[in-house]
């Protein structure tokens, strides 16, 4: 993901997320703090997805977020996303990545589960404003 990208990205944010999606200026912090982030792009060069990974040195990494525009939904974007993310953690020899993953978002549960991605624990009313609970999940290796 470059600076030119965030304006593609801001209104899947805003229809996936709603009232709890990112501004433009997370975006910009996220990428000005060297954090590995990805869009993934149709045959048009159209955004229709993007991905963001920070890595904690010596040996910890966060999937920051996964997002993929409805109308994408369901072609393997998500998956292709979340595998290139694991495969930097791996280049950059992370020893293990967590992620926060809304409690009722049942359909991104599964594709990390189908990564090794297992529950360590609940964020009580992570997200805001619905004050919805985060499962915490992590991967070895």
């Amino acid at each position: 993901m470059r600076w030119w990208h965030v304006d593609e990205v801001l209104p899947i944010e805003a229809d996936l997320f709603g009232a709890e999606q990112w501004s433009a200026a997370m975006f910009w912090s996220e990428l000005a703090g060297g954090h590995h982030y990805l869009v993934a792009l149709d045959p048009a060069g159209t955004v229709v997805g993007y991905a963001g990974l920070a890595v904690i040195p010596p040996d910890e990494s966060w999937v920051q977020n996964i997002a993929v525009r409805r109308d994408a939904q369901r072609s393997g974007v998500g998956r292709r996303l979340l595998e290139a993310l694991l495969a930097e953690a791996a280049r950059r020899e992370v020893r293990r990545t967590l992620l926060e993953v809304a409690v009722d978002n049942a359909a991104a549960q599964r594709l990390y589960a189908a990564y090794d991605f297992e529950p360590v624990g609940i964020r009580r009313g992570y997200y805001q404003p619905s004050n919805t609970d985060a499962l915490v999940m992590m991967r070895n290796g």
